[in-house]
């Protein structure tokens, strides 16, 4: 039997995971529809992957998040449920099945996502670009988001992406600077932010998310956002963390909902376009609403006017 740390004399308790942050088992035929989809065209979903909680949610409505490139992950953050180790070799036809499968899906919005591929040269980049073409080119109608490793700021890299043009392109800081180097543990703050700083010089509409949970501060967290926005990042989502399994990081705390929608009113303060904020907010959370300049602060502004 493994016993809890004991500091004065108390045994370390986990936090409970409150009420607000329950959610309904996947069902549905829609849900089934996309479970044989993804099934059938041998396709990764971050919604198994990263263990989302909106999966059944997302998926009932008939949507999810690809993650092309493999469902291996060469850097080993502390908070993803996704596997790391050595991948396997890149699938060139990949990008073709994600395109039909959107195609099937009849989806208005679509998101991919990838792991990092640190192994490669071109950080899988190529691949990023060959997929976001193949779904424009079979699904014009569909609006697309990437949410993009951070390519090591790499502009070569990042360019491709660029050239691409997906209507919205995110990449998560997930944490604050100081709790980075756990949380994220191969990657850079900074780097991060250079590299969505890129990608608005290129014109593209830009987005981030960070978690709640870890060990930050209030202060640490409007610092984040004033990052962000100093680096031009339009989207900001704002979530819970949950630990996926008893190896990854331990949820320090859950913050309460109140605690979300002060932060979403300080995100609109500060500038961000749109604002995404609550306990089970995921970065693809909604996103179909993200594409559209204005809409998230026009709607603050409306509710503002209403309350006041």
């Amino acid at each position: 039997m493994i016993e809890l740390p004991v500091i004065d004399g108390v045994v370390e308790q986990k936090p409970k995971k409150p009420n607000w942050l329950r959610v309904k088992l996947p069902t549905g035929e829609d849900y089934r529809h996309v479970r044989n989809l993804v099934d059938h065209h041998k396709l990764h979903t971050i919604c198994e992957s990263g263990n989302c909680p909106n999966m059944g949610e997302c998926w009932g409505e008939g949507t999810a998040t690809f993650m092309i490139l493999g469902n291996i992950c060469t850097r080993s953050c502390g908070f993803c449920a996704v596997a790391t180790g050595m991948p396997e070799p890149v699938d060139w036809d990949e990008p073709q099945r994600v395109a039909e499968a959107i195609h099937l899906m009849k989806v208005k919005h679509a998101v991919v996502t990838s792991v990092d591929r640190d192994e490669i040269k071109d950080g899988g980049s190529i691949i990023w670009y060959n997929t976001i073409k193949a779904i424009k080119t079979l699904n014009p109608t569909t609006t697309l988001e990437t949410l993009i490793p951070d390519f090591k700021a790499e502009a070569e890299n990042i360019q491709r992406i660029i050239d691409a043009a997906p209507d919205v392109v995110s990449h998560n800081v997930e944490t604050v600077e100081r709790l980075t180097k756990q949380v994220r543990i191969q990657a850079k703050y900074r780097r991060s932010l250079e590299t969505l700083h890129i990608l608005k010089q290129g014109g593209m509409r830009t987005k981030s998310g960070i978690m709640l949970g870890l060990g930050e501060t209030k202060e640490e967290v409007i610092q984040t956002l004033h990052d962000l926005r100093e680096s031009r990042v339009d989207v900001i989502t704002i979530g819970q963390y949950l630990q996926p399994s008893k190896k990854h990081l331990q949820v320090q705390r859950f913050a309460h909902p109140d605690e979300f929608a002060e932060l979403r009113e300080i995100g609109y303060q500060i500038g961000f376009d749109y604002v995404e904020s609550g306990p089970l907010v995921r970065s693809s959370y909604h996103s179909e609403k993200h594409v559209i300049a204005g809409w998230g602060r026009s709607k603050w502004l409306e509710e503002k006017t209403i309350a006041g």
